[in-house]
């Protein structure tokens, strides 16, 4: 047998799946699974939803491609309604996380540059981030694994202990242009960044005329129960990246500024050829005509407070298999006390998917259409699923 022609970057686990609907993912064979992956936190209203694949088609059989040489009134108008619900003046659309942060960090550079302090550009960042995987991000998020082989980082990112002010400012110095932070990590284990460190970044920034940079690819539209999560800190940032669920399932990424931010990004200094396109801007609009809908966000936060409640007593039940629940909204995360990867297999035994992460820990990220019921059909297959595993270590001892 021919060996795979693609790549192997990844330890792929054994299952493809042919359909889906809602929170629900089903195989060529008929094995239903309950979908708590949602692509890694992509499929924001679920799979094949149905405003958005009319928009989707819709759009598909009148124009797909332009570039961005010509106007392109979807673009406009998701821009616009991003703006009206965020700090943000000025929106640039990309097809990737990595791409909103790319154009992130370039924005942070050329701010200094214009202002006249071009030696403004190093970015602090914090241990256990992630922002991608292009050789500018993964020296922002500073993990070696991600690193090695890859010959020397790319100068301009400082990285400190996770929510140490102490380290913080010691790093602070002449160069530095910006803090990048995610309000809440979501590689690194969905560590919550607290709110009162959240605003004491701000403080930060404004004292030494940095710009604060937010990583809302994992933890924005919607996620948490408000559309950003740095809302819940009652914060602005001046520059931030948003993905993954703002396209529903589409590749689309955000950067989102302050004018004043923005303000050195003149034509001929950045661009894309796909980013912004008819069809990812008429699904991205599509997705906002839902996750913006009056109660909306409330519903997520009833939701993820009943899903952390019952995740309790779950880890009250197992304290041998679940160390505690992390997270808010329906960004939540298992701190096990086995192996991740031991629990997630008995899940998928249990035919539902969920998502690994750093520090241990394993990732719940449902639709934000889940309903309450299909809260506690997942809360009773990791029931089963933490059963199995104890039953196993049993065995084993």
């Amino acid at each position: 047998m021919r060996e795979s022609a693609l790549y192997g970057t990844y330890a792929r686990q054994p299952l493809a799946f042919e359909r889906g609907e809602g929170c629900w993912i089903e195989t060529a064979d008929g094995d239903r699974y309950l979908d708590f992956a949602a692509g890694i936190a992509v499929n924001s209203l679920g799979h094949a939803h149905p405003h958005l694949v009319a928009a989707l088609t819709e759009q598909a059989g009148k124009l797909w491609h332009v570039s961005n040489v010509y106007e392109i009134p979807g673009q406009a108008r998701l821009g616009e309604r991003l703006a009206e619900n965020s700090f943000a003046d000025k929106v640039f659309f990309t097809n990737s996380g990595a791409e909103a942060l790319e154009c992130a960090i370039k924005t942070a550079r050329r701010y200094h540059h214009v202002n006249g302090h071009p030696e403004r550009y190093r970015v602090i960042t914090f241990e256990g981030a992630f922002h991608g995987r292009t050789l500018a991000t993964i020296a922002a998020g500073g993990q070696a694994k991600y690193l090695e082989g890859f010959g020397p980082k790319v100068e301009g990112f400082d990285q400190v202990p996770f929510d140490d002010t102490e380290a913080l400012l010691k790093t602070i110095g002449p160069e530095t242009a910006a803090i990048l932070v995610e309000p809440i990590q979501g590689e690194g284990g969905v560590r919550p960044i607290p709110n009162a460190s959240l605003r004491r970044l701000r403080e930060l920034c404004d004292r030494h005329g940095l710009l604060l940079i937010l990583d809302e690819v994992q933890s924005g539209v919607g996620r948490t129960g408000k559309l950003f999560a740095h809302e819940w800190a009652e914060i602005t940032p001046d520059l931030m990246a948003v993905a993954k669920g703002i396209g529903g399932g589409f590749p689309l990424g955000a950067c989102l500024a302050t004018a004043e931010a923005a303000k050195g990004m003149t034509p001929g200094t950045h661009g894309t050829t796909f980013g912004g396109n008819p069809l990812a801007m008429a699904v991205g609009n599509a997705v906002l005509d839902v996750v913006l809908e009056d109660g909306f966000m409330e519903s997520i936060s009833k939701k993820g407070l009943l899903f952390k409640q019952s995740l309790a007593a779950v880890a009250d039940e197992f304290p041998d298999i679940v160390e505690g629940v992390r997270g808010e909204g329906l960004m939540l995360g298992i701190k096990c006390r086995v192996q991740n990867l031991r629990l997630l297999e008995a899940l998928r035994d249990q035919k539902m998917l969920v998502v690994p992460a750093g520090d241990n820990v394993l990732r719940l990220l449902p639709p934000l259409i889940i309903t309450e019921d299909e809260i506690r059909e997942a809360v009773k297959r990791i029931h089963d699923a933490a059963a199995a595993v104890r039953a196993t270590e049993k065995a084993d001892a």
